[in-house]
């Protein structure tokens, strides 16, 4: 039996639908060396994603001697003409990904994207991994006035999508689902995601393993 009965599926994007660490990490880098500082590694690095480059690289600087002689806004444009140029070099959509993906929209669910990142760098990701198909909505984390996890940037992704049904948020990291509960909506967690809290402790409804796990657990309202 379904868990949730939805019309509307939002999903994190880094660490939930797509593995973008190893071109995170190399971003991340390159400002880092652009400074003359060490670099980081990538499961530093895969605890640092979520909050969006700016916050990316406050992180990195943090990690290698601290940010008081440099602002993170200066250095962002370094950050995202590097990984602008590189975005998919080693980005991946996780293993079932896709066909849960076309699970989904089988069934009648409206998707969108909701996440931290950028809308600029979002959307030709997505086409680079050939998935912007699935979604009818794709919001990033300048896309409002508001980011995660501020639950109006789920309510206004959700009302981007068509009808007026319930929404279900998917993601892997306190963001998503803190988001989830102050909106008022059910949450999935992935458990292989970036998060520096264990997944399980996130307060997610359920915590998954797979992304083709999430077909079962979802009826269309």
């Amino acid at each position: 039996m379904a868990r949730f009965t939805v019309s509307k599926i939002l999903f994190d994007l880094d660490g939930t639908l797509v593995d973008s660490a190893f071109d995170l990490h190399a971003a991340t880098n390159h400002v880092l060396t652009h400074v003359g500082r060490e670099t980081v590694t990538i499961e530093q690095v895969r605890h640092m994603v979520g909050f969006g480059a700016k916050r990316l690289i406050e992180l990195g600087l943090e990690a290698t001697g601290g940010r008081d002689d440099y602002d993170a806004a200066d250095l962002l444009p370094v950050f995202l003409d590097y990984y602008r140029a590189h975005i998919a070099d080693g980005t991946v959509v996780f293993s079932g990904g896709v066909e849960m993906l076309k699970a989904l929209k089988a069934k009648g669910f409206s998707l969108a994207v909701c996440t931290n990142k950028p809308i600029a760098l979002t959307h030709p990701l997505l086409q680079a991994l050939d998935i912007a198909q699935f979604f009818d909505a794709v919001t990033g984390g300048d896309s409002f006035a508001f980011k995660k996890p501020d639950p109006r940037h789920l309510t206004a992704t959700a009302a981007l999508l068509p009808g007026d049904g319930p929404f279900l948020m998917v993601g892997d990291s306190i963001n998503d689902i803190a988001a989830a509960q102050s909106a008022g909506a059910p949450s999935v967690a992935v458990d292989f995601g970036y998060t520096d809290i264990p997944p399980a402790e996130l307060g997610a409804d359920v915590l998954i393993s797979a992304l083709d796990q999430l077909p079962s657990l979802v009826a269309y309202a």
